[in-house]
């Protein structure tokens, strides 16, 4: 049960910490993290598992609809229209294997045109990790409709192919134009639809002296239920791990002192590169589970593993809790907020050389900072 009392139904997390747990052989690595730092002053390592809980869903009643159109060509060609944006995340693809596992038909006779308010309007936006989910009911639904109206064509004709089919409902003057709809059914007390569920495992290496870093490897179970497409998901996992990398480690904002920000693009703003990837990166997704609140038991996996990129900030944390111990001080009294740039990595591994530093807040109104941090 979460904190604002809703029931978790097949909640996974605990499967998918208990296979990154055996994935990554954190337990063995832990112990050869040890004795990496045992035997190495300056440079250090940490290794930690962070798991995550998503909530999938908007708790605006208006925003769960979605709408599709499917045009059938007397040539057995399909045209796709749905209310969803594609930005690169597949939306598309996953709506052409939608269709095309209603429909019977190879991915090949379906084809998609750029969304238009004037073929499906009032779509709702394309956010919050849920155009599979809307979109691709509204795409069942229509592909339901238009199987309907050539069931009678089917059974006179079992033996004949699609173009058959739909030159036969041609001929009989049959619309082979369908539009579908689709609406969330209502849940009483229920925040979200469903919870998308992992947990990552993340080792990483930082230079005590540069307050360089770089990540060693990562390992990723996600829970996504029965993936449309595992290569999309897949794909989305790693980049969304990667974005999530440079909101806890490399993306700072900065602002002068009259407000105005400073980081206002990539030549004073540090955005994750190629170098950023884990040297090795693994990525499975949980078998064997199921979600009946979305199109074919799939789940959302835009947003959900962006958390986990945080596994690389608490692995620093440890890290740099053993140069600290080395050091003779605290291992623990010390904050590490996000983004844990190489500057704060450096303060926070305290020596005899930045002690020579005097970061103590001078008197207020005595100087006019040249920055100041977010």
């Amino acid at each position: 049960v979460t904190h604002y009392n809703q029931k978790i139904e097949r909640c996974a997390v605990g499967r998918c910490w208990d296979e990154c747990i055996s994935n990554s052989n954190f337990y063995q690595r832990k112990l050869d993290v040890d004795k990496f730092n045992r035997e190495n002053r300056w440079r250090k390592r940490g290794i930690t598992v962070v798991p995550t809980t998503y909530g999938v869903g908007y708790d605006i009643a208006l925003m769960k609809q979605a709408g599709a159109m499917i045009n059938i060509y007397t040539d057995g060609s399909v045209l796709l229209t749905h209310g969803g944006i594609e930005m690169g995340q597949g939306l598309h693809t996953k709506m052409i294997q939608v269709a095309s596992r209603v429909l019977e038909i190879p991915c090949d006779r379906i084809y998609t045109s750029e969304v238009s308010s004037s073929t499906v309007p009032n779509p709702t936006q394309t956010a919050g990790s849920v155009s599979s989910d809307l979109n691709g009911m509204a795409v069942l639904n229509a592909c339901e409709i238009i199987n309907s109206r050539l069931e009678p064509f089917k059974i006179a004709n079992p033996k004949g192919k699609w173009e058959d089919w739909i030159l036969a409902a041609y001929n009989d003057r049959v619309n082979l134009s369908a539009t579908g709809f689709y609406k969330t059914p209502t849940y009483e007390g229920e925040h979200y639809e469903y919870y998308t569920t992992g947990a990552a495992c993340t080792e990483v290496e930082i230079d005590c002296l540069t307050g360089d870093h770089q990540v060693l490897r990562t390992d990723i179970v996600m829970d996504i239920g029965e993936s449309l497409n595992p290569a999309v998901d897949i794909g989305q996992i790693e980049g969304a791990f990667i974005q999530g990398y440079g909101l806890y480690m490399l993306e700072e904002l900065m602002f002068s002192p009259d407000g105005s920000i400073l980081t206002k693009g990539p030549g004073s703003y540090k955005l994750p590169g190629f170098t950023s990837i884990p040297t090795e990166f693994n990525v499975a997704l949980l078998r064997g589970s199921s979600n009946p609140r979305a199109i074919y038991s799939s789940k959302a996996i835009g947003e959900p593993p962006l958390f986990l990129a945080s596994s690389v900030l608490f692995a620093v944390r440890e890290a740099i809790k053993s140069a600290r111990s080395d050091a003779g001080v605290s291992p623990t009294e010390f904050n590490l907020f996000a983004p844990a740039t190489s500057a704060v990595i450096r303060m926070a591994c305290e020596d005899h050389m930045t002690k020579k530093v005097n970061v103590n807040a001078p008197e207020p109104d005595s100087f006019v900072p040249w920055n100041v941090t977010a």
